[in-house]
């Protein structure tokens, strides 16, 4: 089979799941609407493949979409079988992939076609949290249907003949598709609506298939494992060359060097994903600096600040760990909040976001400060004082308002010549990582090269940790 040819549904289902492991789930079910003589057209499982199978011995339900039946369209019965498929998956706490390839809603069927739509909205908005969603986007993905990919904890998208859009290019006042393909891969993967793009179909099942494989089943699994062939106690010595570029850093702590990158187009300054310690899954998010090429040259550069964007990508990758208990380890190296006019229109509600997703997060979370930790933004990035468990600090490290010279500037205006000396007395005083830790604000100093082992050695310690919150329906940030 080319690895570069779209595959047929069937195909596609046969090459997400282990061999010969797909059991079909309402095969014969079709369409009863007898408006504008539908009855009288074939339309084959009604347009979406469901089941269930396994992958790497997990079970999980799927959804294929099939564009050769009425383009795949979504109509009543279609969307019941997608619904039934999330009502089994809810059952037996077991994932739910769905595989997207569809003109929309079937207009013969209108007002029905709605009422599923909406039914399996509702579906995803009761698994949300329960199990892991996980949406590929193998063909058009329009209007109401992008709303099924938004809706899941993780969406795929192929760059090969694949379109996600609310609104097509052409529909957008001023725009059309050879000015802004809206609707294309790349541009909804730095715009964030997708989390991972790849090449084509086969790539893109692959990945999905890697995820699955690093996620829990359910909530109420304590946490995804998988044997650790590494060293535990491996020191890091290059790590701080690493540090930089957070994404880079990340890997060189993980096991094997393992790491995959969620929304690796979106936000760059802002590294969120998966690493594995001990064979545990971890959730990482990290402050950035830079951007490493192939080569290990800079290709990017970032000014440590926090963005809007950076927030948003952050805090959604924070709830989807905390939902299904995946300890969150973050790398802090932030130096303030972005300051333009743009950013100040949104910025405060998107660093709340930040704030309330690591503090309302009841799994175990580590902080490494492995840079500069400076004011308020330094508070938002997981630090103890809004319940981190852990907090080590990188020699060097400095943690304060703000920069020493510009501290001492302002508390000494007027007096140039003391600012040397009195900056150098701040960051003593103020600015370093051990005065904090003489506060009991970071509990231990490590070098760098240490990095790995204290990690393992704390989510080992933290792995049976319960924390008890006041009981409500739920937050309001």
């Amino acid at each position: 089979m080319s690895a570069t040819a779209q595959l047929s549904a069937r195909e596609r289902i046969n090459y997400l799941l282990d061999d010969n492991s797909f059991v079909e789930v309402g095969a014969l079910v079709t369409s009863r609407s007898t408006d504008f003589n539908l009855q009288q057209k074939v339309i084959p499982a009604d347009g979406v493949i469901t089941g269930y199978g396994v992958i790497d011995s997990n079970l999980i339900y799927v959804y294929c979409q099939d564009k050769s039946a009425l383009n795949g369209t979504i109509g009543e019965m279609h969307a019941k079988k997608i619904s039934h498929i999330y009502d089994l998956a809810l059952k037996v706490g077991a994932p739910v992939i769905g595989i997207i390839d569809c003109a929309g809603l079937r207009l013969q069927e209108a007002t029905d076609a709605l009422n599923g739509f909406g039914e399996i909205y509702l579906k995803q908005t009761m698994a949300s949290g329960v199990i892991p969603q996980i949406t590929a986007v193998l063909g058009t993905c329009g209007g109401g249907a992008a709303v099924l990919s938004s809706l899941s904890d993780f969406s795929f998208m192929a760059k090969d003949n694949t379109k996600l859009f609310v609104n097509s290019p052409n529909a957008i006042e001023g725009n059309f598709t050879a000015k802004s393909d809206t609707a294309a891969a790349d541009f909804q993967a730095k715009s964030g609506a997708v989390d991972f793009v790849l090449e084509n179909d086969t790539a893109v099942l692959a990945k999905v298939r890697e995820l699955v494989t690093i996620l829990p089943s359910n909530n109420e699994d304590d946490a995804s494992y998988d044997e650790c062939h590494d060293d535990l106690n491996r020191p890091v010595p290059d790590l701080k060359s690493f540090i930089a570029d957070s994404a880079a850093a990340l890997r060189e702590i993980s096991d094997d060097n393992y790491f995959l990158e969620v929304k690796a187009e979106y936000a760059k300054e802002m590294v969120t994903g998966f690493i594995r310690l001990n064979g545990m899954t971890v959730g990482a998010v990290a402050n950035r600096m830079e951007v490493l090429d192939a080569e290990g040259k800079i290709s990017v550069k970032f000014d440590g600040t926090l963005t809007t964007a950076g927030c948003y990508k952050a805090e959604k990758f924070v709830r989807i760990c905390d939902s299904f208990n995946i300890p969150i380890l973050t790398l802090t190296n932030v130096t303030g909040y972005k300051a333009t006019l743009e950013e100040e229109k949104s910025i405060g509600i998107a660093t709340a976001k930040l704030t309330y997703a690591f503090a309302n997060a009841t799994v175990p979370k580590v902080n490494v400060i492995a840079g500069k930790a400076y004011g308020s933004a330094y508070l938002t990035m997981n630090s103890k004082h809004i319940g981190a468990d852990l907090v080590f600090a990188i020699e060097g490290a400095e943690i304060g308002m703000m920069d020493a010279k510009s501290a001492a500037r302002i508390m000494y205006e007027g007096e140039p010549e003391v600012i040397e000396t009195k900056a150098s007395e701040y960051a003593e005083l103020q600015s370093s990582a051990v005065a904090a830790a003489k506060r009991g604000y970071v509990d231990n100093i490590i070098d760098s090269a240490s990095a790995r082992k204290h990690l393992i050695y704390a989510y080992e310690m933290l792995f049976t940790k319960r924390e008890n919150r006041p009981g409500k329906k739920h937050g309001t940030v």
